[in-house]
């Protein structure tokens, strides 16, 4: 270890800003540094045998940032490409079915796999999705949660665009 990572772990561990696992790694590595084995490490932090070999391993493979950082986690695909995504906005932005006063996260579901646009589809979906567009459309008042009659058209510009874009016919809507 070179006498700038070792300042730097020292300055890491004075600090108090990073996270417990952070501060632990660096430990980890200065007791490496000074010659501990593994097992005495572990001892002396109250952490698993294998955590410490997988710290130093890190570090040789790596370097110290590597060491100190965790890895990126992959996370779930998305269930909706950017193109479903924008159709079930448009469709949300649409009229509701005939009998319906308006759209539910269900109703909107149901479309997609009836339309052949996504695989089966949760309700719990559609609603995050909408919510990360700032729609509601199972409101009474409009679509959007906060709106006047600006924000709406505004909302109702958003939901239509990306299918103007992709040269599909708009949908009409009851937002004046």
């Amino acid at each position: 270890m070179t006498e700038d990572e070792r300042s730097a772990l020292h300055d890491l561990i004075k600090k108090g800003k990073p996270s417990a696992r952070k501060v632990a790694r660096a430990h980890i590595l200065l007791l490496a540094d000074e010659g501990a084995t593994d097992k005495a490490i572990a001892a002396a932090l109250h952490v698993g045998q294998a955590t410490v070999t997988r710290i130093r391993k890190r570090f040789v493979e790596g370097n110290l940032a590597r060491a100190l950082n965790e890895d990126p986690r992959p996370g779930r695909r998305p269930k909706l490409n950017d193109q479903q995504e924008a159709f079930l906005i448009a469709t949300a932005c649409s009229i509701p079915p005939a009998g319906r006063p308006k759209w539910t996260a269900q109703l909107l579901a149901d479309r997609m796999v009836e339309l052949q646009h996504a695989d089966p589809l949760s309700d719990e979906t559609v609603r995050r999705t909408l919510k990360k567009n700032k729609l509601k459309p199972w409101l009474k008042k409009g679509m959007v949660h906060s709106g006047d009659r600006r924000r709406r058209r505004l909302a109702y510009g958003r939901c239509a665009r990306p299918l103007c874009r992709a040269g599909r016919p708009q949908t009409t809507t009851g937002l004046r």
